[in-house]
């Protein structure tokens, strides 16, 4: 846990801005660093400013087909580059492994459950994944979801879902869906916890990289920010992101691969299983790799550097192609 002391910060500066996307999950995360960072720092004032992203207002087309190099970061990123916002709060999976010249991942806050869950329609409530009948519609717009459920779970039907919590659970209980695939963490976080049907164990679905956590991006250097967000940073679940990342980017990974993962601590070593999946959930590449903690970036690359000669690389290529296509 981090300390609950305060380090010393200059208050030259008396407003702090922070931006965040308009979503209510967006806001309930926004609100809630700020609050934290209120306590720890009563002298200084903190103003939210809100905007929509790309990715908020596209919502007629799956993400894979529209792009994932700051789908969900891009605005936001603009108005710190310009001076215009101090950091941004984000669920740290829609943060880019690779961030624009001039920012940083500045803090990574404790994480919450960070697998995936199924939400069922109201008449399936006796029901589980490996239960529904067969044609059953579940909704993801996640191919990393798609993929491993496909692998697992061949007589289901999948059908995308687009559009902010709330939107996808309307849509749920309206009937175009039997059951939806969420993450815990974000159920939790806007308090419908009560709706989690069934949570998916690891291995069913290993969850995104960076999923249940967030992440708080400013720009690169600014001292004064970095002293204040460290009172946030929780340190056991940085060293698993962190290595969860590296994995991703050293891949390449992004909407549109199918790349899921799961870390583990026990005592000083970090244990991290990675997986790549072809669309159809057919070929399924998967492997763990075990180091101390304090190594986590490199054992993120080991991991994907073991995949590629594994299979993984042909499948990457693959999805490549086929996007460009």
């Amino acid at each position: 846990m981090h300390s609950t002391a305060s380090p010393t910060v200059s208050t030259s500066q008396r407003t702090v801005r922070i931006v965040s996307r308009k979503s209510q999950l967006a806001l309930i995360q926004t609100h809630w660093v700020r609050d934290e960072l209120q306590r720890h720092f009563p002298e200084l004032g903190f103003d939210i400013v809100t905007m929509e992203t790309q990715g908020d207002k596209v919502l007629d087309v799956s993400l894979s087909k529209i792009g994932d190099k700051g789908l969900f970061t891009q605005e936001l990123e603009d108005t710190m580059l310009r001076g215009d916002s101090d950091f941004a709060v984000h669920s740290l999976k829609d943060l880019p492994t690779r961030l624009p010249e001039g920012l940083m991942l500045g803090c990574i806050t404790e994480r919450k459950d960070p697998a995936d869950a199924l939400v069922v329609h109201a008449k399936n409530k006796d029901k589980t994944l490996a239960t529904l009948p067969e044609g059953a519609v579940i909704g993801t717009s996640s191919l990393r979801r798609l993929a491993q459920l496909r692998h697992h779970y061949p007589h289901l039907s999948f059908k995308d879902i687009r559009g902010n919590l709330n939107t996808r659970l309307r849509k749920l209980d309206e009937g175009g869906y039997d059951g939806i695939i969420l993450a815990a963490a974000g159920l939790q976080r806007m308090a419908m916890g009560d709706r989690i049907h069934e949570i998916l164990p690891p291995e069913i679905s290993l969850h995104a990289v960076g999923q249940g956590a967030l992440g708080i991006e400013c720009r690169t250097g600014d001292a004064e920010i970095l002293q204040l967000l460290s009172v946030l940073s929780h340190g056991p679940t940085t060293a698993r992101c962190l290595a969860e990342r590296a994995f991703l980017r050293e891949l390449e990974g992004g909407c549109q691969v199918p790349i899921g993962v799961n870390t583990t601590l026990e005592g000083d070593d970090l244990i991290l299983t990675g997986l790549v999946a072809s669309l159809d959930g057919q070929r399924v590449i998967k492997n763990t790799v075990q180091g101390p903690t304090a190594e986590a970036e490199a054992l993120g690359v080991e991991l994907a550097q073991h995949l590629r000669g594994e299979g993984a690389q042909a499948i990457l290529d693959e999805i490549t192609a086929a996007s460009r296509s």
